[in-house]
């Protein structure tokens, strides 16, 4: 019976239209999605990892990218380290892929208010390598989502994972956590205002990876009309080493070569 109520309650969330459709402007609206959802995430993230094996022929079947740099944004709490399979998958398709190279994302604490220290990282790459791709999860989609509207002389395309920048703070079950980190609060004005700048329409392509069934972050605010939308099937944890996300972000790193190359 328990059983029945958590598959009924879940599947009522994944039915329902995107935030920007159900909430209109109202930036703050959305709420976090079900505690079970969220209660899910190690059992389906342990699941994942145990069948990753099934996709090794999707995986070594995409074809080579068009090359370019690409730079990978790691999620709150994590660094470099979380990012190595995508890099390494991206690597072998072409792509010179790169880490932030700012140690834990802490947000303000590693990028700076304006992302000024992610900026110079973002210089520094499009110095040596021309316009760069940044792939960021997360917390670390919203931070290449600044960093785009800053400087999209540096930028080629925004490809967010499971980012929740769409919607305020509290639509997500990891707020308490963000304030932890970062020292900011959720309800700040001034973080608000931040947030709905970066929610903006990019001055440059973007692809947002998203998930319904995501326990963390609502997936309805990690996308908008005016990015190119790609549902998957997945939670939040592990997402960086999903599968089918993998593939999504190959997709959309080939699809902006072709549009670039017209």
């Amino acid at each position: 019976m328990v059983l029945d109520k958590l598959q009924a309650g879940l599947a009522r969330w994944r039915s329902e239209p995107p935030a920007h459709a159900r909430f209109g402007p109202d930036f703050l609206a959305p709420p976090p999605p079900p505690k079970a959802l969220a209660a899910s995430e190690v059992p389906r993230v342990a699941w994942m990892l145990a069948t990753r094996w099934r996709h090794a022929a999707a995986l070594a079947a995409v074809p080579p990218g068009r090359g370019g740099a690409v730079m990978a944004l790691p999620g709150l709490f994590d660094s470099d380290g979380s990012s190595i399979v995508l890099r390494d998958f991206l690597a072998k398709l072409g792509y010179r892929a790169e880490g932030w190279g700012l140690g834990r994302n802490l947000g303000v604490k590693s990028v700076g208010t304006e992302a000024e220290r992610l900026i110079a990282r973002v210089e520094a790459l499009h110095a040596e390598a021309g316009p760069v791709a940044l792939v960021g999860v997360s917390l670390g989609g919203i931070m290449a989502r600044l960093v785009a509207h800053r400087r999209p002389d540096l930028v080629r395309k925004v490809v967010t994972v499971s980012s929740p920048y769409a919607g305020g703070g509290r639509a997500t079950n990891v707020w308490r956590a963000f304030e932890w980190a970062t020292g900011e609060r959720v309800d700040d004005p001034a973080v608000i205002a931040r947030s709905q700048a970066i929610a903006a329409p990019l001055p440059v392509p973007c692809t947002a990876i998203w998930s319904r069934s995501d326990g963390f972050v609502n997936g309805f605010i990690c996308h908008d009309p005016s990015a190119e939308a790609v549902e998957v099937s997945s939670g939040h944890l592990g997402v960086h080493i999903h599968p089918e996300v993998l593939l999504a972000i190959a997709a959309a790193l080939a699809q902006d070569a072709v549009v670039q190359d017209r």
